[in-house]
């Protein structure tokens, strides 16, 4: 949208300069706040536990790919890591705590007691049949379901065009012809070494004149503005008709996909949906109807909030 002032409102409820509260991002002055847990994943074996790296690292090449082979990845709940881990889920979780992370270890990847192998959430995304489930809540709490706004942070995942030297990502090919895997590798060198190289215009996944265009500027965040209908999300394919749609990527053989809004609201104010880019949770803020009927669906893992909830990487003070 060439005119971002419809979200003028809302950057006027966030807190700025950022503070230690969920309102950096999320805004003030709803009645009630749903705080929805992007799910992780569990890997096993069916008969034995998942190895350490250092086991990993002694195994044969045989041994560790026939152990590949049989590796079973499911979605988990932070409730099934509580109870894996031996710790308790609370609406102020934090991952890292859920997961018993020491420090300076990488709290993304953890073994379990029980030898199952546990990856973190997903941060500023969820699916998009989460996100058609959520907005089947959404759009019956609003007098205006078929008028909103989509805000999309702007550096996730070669988003928008720029100039340059060389493209926002990268797409690898191999080939097993060595003097083709040559030039391959000199296309994707040359550009990023030679500085006297005249700048270009690197396409992304939005035209240029969108690329180009203004930003829906909060703190220490921009984002590209998009109208529409918030029905529209209640369709699990609802990747298939969005302007952000990654054709690039399907171009190269990928599934067809589209980020996640990073804030949805509609025309009436009645709720905002926040996916912060760095939170593994969604935030609903609303009214106490709306997160009640989130926090009930049993297809969500969720938990009201207060407001000024503090949500960042330290606060969890039940898992320490």
């Amino acid at each position: 949208m060439s005119d971002t002032s419809a979200g003028d409102w809302l950057r006027e409820r966030l807190d700025d300069p950022w503070n230690a509260t969920m309102h950096a991002v999320v805004p003030h002055g709803f009645p009630a706040y749903a705080r929805i847990l992007h799910p992780a994943i569990v890997r096993s074996l069916p008969d034995r536990p998942v190895p350490t790296y250092d086991e990993y690292d002694a195994m044969p090449e045989a041994e560790r790919q026939a152990l590949f082979d049989r590796f079973i990845d499911e979605p988990a709940t932070w409730a099934e890591t509580a109870s894996a881990f031996g710790t308790t889920l609370h609406p102020l979780a934090q991952w890292q705590r859920i997961v018993r992370t020491p420090p300076d270890a990488d709290w993304n990847l953890r073994l379990s007691p029980d030898g199952r192998e546990f990856t973190g959430p997903m941060e500023g995304e969820v699916s998009p049949e989460m996100l058609s489930v959520i907005a089947g809540h959404l759009t019956t709490h609003t007098a205006t379901p078929d008028a909103g706004f989509a805000a999309l942070w702007e550096g996730r995942g070669g988003l928008v065009g720029h100039m340059g030297h060389g493209p926002s990502r990268a797409f690898l090919t191999f080939s097993d012809d060595p003097n083709h895997q040559a030039m391959l590798d000199r296309s994707v060198k040359d550009p990023f070494n030679n500085v006297f190289r005249k700048q270009t215009w690197q396409e992304g996944i939005l035209a240029r004149e969108i690329s180009e265009g203004p930003r829906f500027r909060l703190p220490e965040r921009d984002h590209v503005l998009f109208r529409g209908a918030i029905t529209d999300f209640t369709r699990h394919d609802w990747v298939l008709d969005v302007p952000w749609r990654d054709r690039p990527a399907e171009e190269h053989g990928f599934e067809p996909s589209a980020q996640t809004p990073s804030i949805l609201w509609p025309d009436d104010h009645a709720w905002v949906m926040v996916s912060e880019i760095d939170y593994d949770s969604t935030i609903v803020a609303g009214s106490t109807e709306l997160v009640a009927a989130i926090c009930a669906d049993e297809r969500l893992e969720a938990f009201p909030i207060p407001e000024n909830a503090d949500l960042t990487w330290d606060a969890d003070e039940v898992n320490r």
